[in-house]
């Protein structure tokens, strides 16, 4: 069976009007007062002064904007959350250099597929089972979600659908369970629930058995009305997941049509595209110059911006 076709390029171009109208029912974001809501978030943050962003264009506030259905008030305390965030977790920021993350791709536990589902909302999947606790940290799982977070935010469609998260608890032992401490689980909620301007559409659990609802009534105490309702559960049931999430938009191990395709195909792609090279470089990521293609670096020092 042929290989669908698929691409690993970052759509960075701007919303179709469908995505536009998606925008205005679901977001929140009416173009005749967008304007007027950049504003009103630039000038809470000055005027508040609970976090220093390294960004205020509006191309960066509107982010947070979309993530809070364009309420400013609610976009600042997400925002605040963030930047609080990066404080409170130093070793998830500093000295990251996405090279690095290979490993998390070359074993498995996280992919991101270049393709989307059916109503065009980017991917990522979780496969614990395949994580081995005593050859990746899982701070580094922590850095692997949030470089994906940190990219699919380049995409507009990505802010405005928001994203949809699959975890595969295949072959999770006692091993994973002891990792996933309250003070874990409080930090994966605070990324994928209160203090990344990403939104999660659903969270798909499957292959889950009895030692994952141990797990879950960690998590289960820390999430809102809102996010619980936003969890299924599927078990071993495949059927029951494309009631969610079309084959035609799945990997094979999932009865769908794709291969397998590892998160290094993003690390890849990464070396080539001068745009994103600069965005995850203002966002605090590094790089050497030898894991760059030749003539993104010679652009970079063009415009005079250091690697690391």
């Amino acid at each position: 069976m042929p290989t669908p076709d698929y691409s690993v390029d970052l759509d960075l171009g701007e919303p179709p009007p469908e995505l536009q109208e998606y925008a205005r029912t679901h977001r929140g974001e009416d173009p005749n007062t967008r304007l007027q809501a950049i504003y009103e978030l630039r000038d809470m943050i000055y005027e508040r002064g609970e976090c220093t962003p390294h960004r205020m264009d509006d191309e960066f506030l509107i982010r947070f904007l979309r993530a809070r259905n364009f309420i400013p008030q609610r976009a600042h305390r997400l925002m605040v959350n963030y930047y609080q965030f990066k404080e409170d977790n130093p070793e998830l920021f500093e000295n990251v250099f996405p090279m690095d993350l290979h490993n998390i791709g070359d074993a498995s536990v996280i992919a991101v597929p270049p393709y989307r589902d059916q109503d065009g909302r980017r991917l990522i999947f979780f496969r614990i089972g395949c994580w081995d606790p005593k050859a990746i940290p899982i701070e580094d799982l922590f850095k692997g979600t949030i470089m994906a977070l940190e990219l699919g935010l380049l995409e507009q469609r990505t802010q405005i659908l928001g994203g949809v998260a699959l975890f595969d608890l295949e072959d999770i032992g006692t091993q994973h369970a002891w990792q996933i401490t309250p003070s874990v689980a409080a930090r994966m909620v605070k990324l994928l629930v209160s203090s990344f301007p990403a939104s999660t559409h659903a969270i798909h659990i499957i292959n889950h058995s009895w030692l994952f609802d141990k797990i879950y009534n960690i998590f289960k105490p820390l999430l809102n009305a809102d996010m619980r309702s936003r969890i299924f559960f599927h078990g071993y049931d495949n059927s029951s997941l494309h009631k969610h999430i079309h084959p035609d938009h799945l990997p094979e191990r999932y009865g769908g049509i794709w291969p397998d395709y590892s998160y290094t195909i993003w690390l890849e792609s990464l070396k080539k595209n001068l745009r994103v090279a600069k965005e995850m470089i203002a966002c605090g990521y590094k790089f050497r110059e030898h894991e760059i293609c030749p003539e993104v670096v010679r652009q970079l020092k063009e415009e005079d911006i250091k690697l690391s």
